[in-house]
């Protein structure tokens, strides 16, 4: 019965097409294709107001009629594929972006990098959307420029779970996932204007433990930014500082063998933007493009 009425159907739709001049006949094709899982009444309608002066109201009574019969065959014949499409697109929106090498999620705070499947916490913080976490990203075969170039604190893996890799310069600038970058000097002072100023921005972005007691210092965490002290290595490969200092790369140089880095120190409430060595080892915190 259904089968019989969804051809009376399309026969009346075509009627209604053929009784309309070929340039609205063909734009109305295009519109039933892209609306076939919409109101079939509203086809009917506009078709009517398209036709108004072909057809008179008892062709498009019918017409609607049998295209209600038509939308619901197709409906049900297709319910599987929209039960699909619809899954795709609730996964899609709670990701405010995806892209072929990293997954950002807006609304549970979190990065995860594709290449190896971690994910990390993240953060805004006035115009920008900050990692919360150190990076540890160790593949230098899918990464080749990190081959010799980043390490755990003291070669313990246990360091760099607890704080990420220790990464060179030239490392640091290709290891962000993708639709993220190392940030530059002055986004790193931009950070320190949205959080109060550099005099104060060490007590805002380190993280409440971790770090060394030292009278008259107290460490706010006030953003989420959660800085930990994990020190670095230098260029002979020594360890230096964990428990004490925080070091992060910036993606601008000072000369052709220096680059500006950020510190936190755990005697201080403020915040330094310095030059080290390009082969020194320090973290790395990405920061969204």
């Amino acid at each position: 019965m259904k089968l019989t009425k969804l051809f009376v159907g399309a026969f009346a739709l075509s009627a209604m097409l053929v009784a309309c001049d070929s340039d609205s006949a063909s734009a109305k094709d295009t519109e039933i294709e892209e609306l076939s899982s919409s109101s079939a009444v509203e086809i009917a309608s506009s078709s009517s107001t398209i036709c108004n002066d072909s057809l008179s109201s008892s062709a498009i009574e019918s017409s609607s009629s049998s295209a209600i019969e038509i939308a619901s065959s197709s409906s049900t014949i297709r319910n599987d594929n929209s039960s699909s499409s619809s899954e795709t697109t609730k996964s899609s929106s709670s990701s405010e972006n995806i892209s072929a090498g990293s997954v950002y999620d807006a609304t549970a705070k979190t990065l995860t990098d594709l290449r190896d499947g971690q994910t990390y916490k993240t953060v805004v913080i006035g115009t920008q959307t900050w990692m919360a976490e150190n990076l540890n990203y160790a593949d230098s075969v899918t990464t080749a420029s990190l081959k010799g170039k980043s390490w755990c604190y003291d070669g313990v893996a246990g360091y760099c779970e607890k704080y990420g890799r220790l990464y060179t310069w030239a490392a640091a600038k290709t290891v962000c996932p993708e639709g993220w970058h190392l940030p530059s000097y002055d986004e790193w002072n931009t950070l320190f204007t949205a959080v109060g100023g550099i005099s104060t921005a060490g007590a805002k972005l380190k993280s409440q433990t971790g770090w060394t007691a030292y009278d008259g210092i107290t460490n706010e965490d006030s953003f989420g930014f959660s800085a930990l002290p994990a020190g670095y290595r230098n260029s002979i490969g020594n360890y230096y500082g964990e428990g004490n200092y925080a070091y992060f790369w910036s993606s601008t140089e000072y000369g052709s063998n220096y680059a500006y880095y950020m510190y936190l120190y755990y005697g201080s409430d403020y915040a330094y933007l310095e030059y080290y060595s390009k082969y020194y080892g320090l973290s790395v915190r990405c920061v969204k493009d």
